[in-house]
């Protein structure tokens, strides 16, 4: 006969050390202000405990839980839906490289492959240094620049196997990286920080965001009658602007 261990039961999380639990009760009822049912501040209260430890944490559980009222285990069903919520420590850089259909044929399970072993981890899984986390993401939203690789949520659009592993090399030397655009890179916890609705204070770096690229405006451009760069106007019938008279 096989014995079966079921293990002790789980004990309650540890509460948060007296003054990190001061200054999140504070930064917490200035989320939950924003909203006329508390418990529609469980998102980004989840970003904010994760900007502390760099994930959610069971204390990062029963924080939101008792602030807002519910059980740890509505907290736990939420933060474990959304894939933006990490489970576990995790690096300083999340890396994140689409591998949906159009930047995986484009190139993007190359460049996760060629990551996966230049770094010598696996999906989800952080570099010795703890500098870099690399996962496959769904769809980034920027097909239009595929193959695209993230940092922290930041684009780097239209990467190659070399030019990715140049990127992760960079993060972990400390040398200097700047997305293809949006707001300067900063660290994950930094992220979720803003993730949580308080303002990045980093000078230049709200104007920095800037708005969409050339890529993404071809479209409109075209709906315009306008000629996006390196194109010319086709219209339905497939007659190139200016022929017949126009």
């Amino acid at each position: 006969m096989t014995d079966v261990s079921l293990g002790m039961p789980q004990l309650p999380a540890p509460d948060f050390p007296a003054e990190v639990r001061a200054r999140l009760e504070a930064d917490a009822a200035e989320v939950v202000g924003r909203y006329p049912d508390s418990r529609s501040a469980l998102l980004p209260l989840l970003h904010l405990v994760q900007s502390e430890e760099g994930y959610v944490s069971r204390t990062g559980i029963r924080f939101c839980a008792e602030v807002l009222g519910l059980t740890t285990a509505e907290v736990t069903a939420v933060a474990t839906f959304y894939t933006m919520y990490r489970r576990k420590p995790s690096g300083e850089y999340q890396v994140g490289v689409c591998t949906n259909t159009l930047c995986a044929v484009m190139g993007g399970d190359a460049i996760f492959e060629e990551l996966k072993q230049h770094l010598g981890v696996g999906n989800n899984g952080t570099t010795e240094d703890g500098k870099v986390t690399l996962e496959h993401i769904e769809c980034n939203a920027a097909c239009d620049f595929a193959p695209v690789v993230m940092v922290n949520w930041e684009f780097f659009d239209n990467q190659t196997p070399g030019s990715a592993k140049d990127l992760v090399d960079d993060l972990r030397a400390g040398r200097p990286v700047s997305p293809t655009r949006g707001a300067p890179l900063c660290t994950y916890k930094e992220t979720a920080r803003i993730l949580a609705g308080f303002p990045d204070e980093r000078e230049g770096a709200v104007a920095a965001s800037g708005g969409a690229g050339p890529a993404s405006l071809t479209g409109l451009r075209l709906a315009r009658g306008e000629a996006a760069p390196h194109s010319k106007v086709v219209h339905p019938r497939g007659e190139a602007a200016g022929e017949e008279g126009e």
